[in-house]
């Protein structure tokens, strides 16, 4: 993969990974092959935009990395428009690190558990909505929802939400976390990116709030799970659904339960909601806690390196769109264009307007 040609402007670069935290941007840089900074910055950027960027290359993809100033919507809703302003020719950006899973109805086929990894198919303001004496009413109209993917990540998604898709990430998930746990130990990180053990992992009853001091007294409120007693537990799984997003931390397992059931949602996080109507993303977070009363943050590290493994597979498999070229320069390398009828201005498909031409092997269509 060393043959990539280093990028000569910020046009170059078509992928950014965005993270809220420190810890989460740490991880994220495991997932680079290389970097293109390492002597200092080569790319700037544009005037009025913040932004500190990471540039470097995750497989065949030149990738700029961002870590936010700030925790919530406002300021990955700031970061994300600056991103766009220097970073002009980007087709997707990740949000990547960790978040509040939903543990799911309890059978082993959707039985979610802390070092999985989920993927947002859609995005939900939770906290956007009216507070009266004796509820909360969400909005949820046309005008308050916010926007579908475009069809490049519809048809990613759509990939990998089947069997075939979904296990094929899970394997390669799998091999690239391995690889990255050991690069942190090689590069002496001090953060420690192992898997903690299944008894560190607790889920409680959603009604039962955290009263006693130790677990011992807690037994009679744990919830039984089959995954954790299973050997495959090491592998996280992949989760693929709607993702709610809102400044308001998500610290019940009654709400988070109920919220789950009305629309559908698998985990819960802080930053999607401000990014998602600036650039083409999707999110990508490891599930270190259950959104309830008892969080801790004993599984953040593994956590953020799941879905940087998770962000790092799913690059490796996404396909790059082939680069227009001036038809004179693929005449000369044995190119062969075809032919429409098209005259006129602008980008042509034929060799009788002016403007840019396309060889036949570049074409795509959206």
């Amino acid at each position: 993969m060393g043959d990539l040609a280093q990028p000569q402007c910020r046009e170059d670069f078509k992928i950014a990974l965005v993270c809220a935290l420190s810890l989460e941007y740490d991880a994220a840089t495991l997932a680079f092959d290389e970097l293109w900074d390492e002597n200092g910055d080569r790319f700037g950027r544009s005037q009025n935009d913040p932004n500190n960027y990471t540039t470097g290359r995750i497989g065949r993809h030149n990738v700029v990395l961002a870590l936010l100033p700030n925790m919530g919507k406002t300021s990955s809703s700031g970061a994300a428009a600056a991103l766009r302003s220097s970073y002009t020719g980007l087709k997707l950006a990740i949000l990547a690190g960790v978040c509040g899973g939903v543990p799911g109805s309890g059978d082993e086929v959707d039985e979610m558990i802390l070092g999985d990894v989920v993927i947002s198919k859609s995005v939900i303001q939770f906290d956007l909505g009216r507070q009266y004496p004796d509820k909360f009413s969400r909005k949820d109209t046309i005008h308050d929802n916010l926007g579908r993917s475009n069809l490049d990540i519809r048809s990613l998604l759509a990939v990998y939400e089947s069997d075939f898709g979904r296990g094929r990430l899970e394997r390669g998930c799998a091999d690239v976390l391995e690889k990255i746990q050991r690069k942190a130990v090689k590069e002496r990180r001090r953060t420690r990116y192992g898997r903690p053990p299944p008894s560190e992992d607790t889920l409680f009853k959603s009604a039962y709030l955290h009263l006693h001091q130790n677990w011992e007294q807690t037994g009679g409120h744990l919830v039984p799970r089959d995954r954790l007693a299973d050997s495959e537990t090491q592998s996280p799984q992949i989760f693929i659904g709607n993702v709610a997003s809102g400044d308001t931390v998500m610290k019940s397992g009654d709400r988070r339960d109920k919220l789950a059931q009305e629309h559908g949602i698998i985990a819960f996080e802080m930053e999607g909601a401000g990014m998602w109507d600036q650039i083409p993303c999707i999110i990508v977070k490891g599930v270190c806690d259950y959104a309830d009363s008892h969080k801790n943050k004993k599984w953040q590290p593994y956590a953020a390196i799941a879905a940087a493994s998770v962000t790092k597979a799913l690059l490796e498999r996404y396909i790059q769109e082939d680069k227009p070229r001036d038809l004179d320069s693929s005449s000369s390398s044995g190119g062969v264009a075809r032919q429409f009828n098209n005259t006129g201005n602008g980008t042509q498909k034929n060799n009788s307007g002016a403007g840019k031409q396309y060889v036949a092997e570049t074409m795509t269509f959206h």
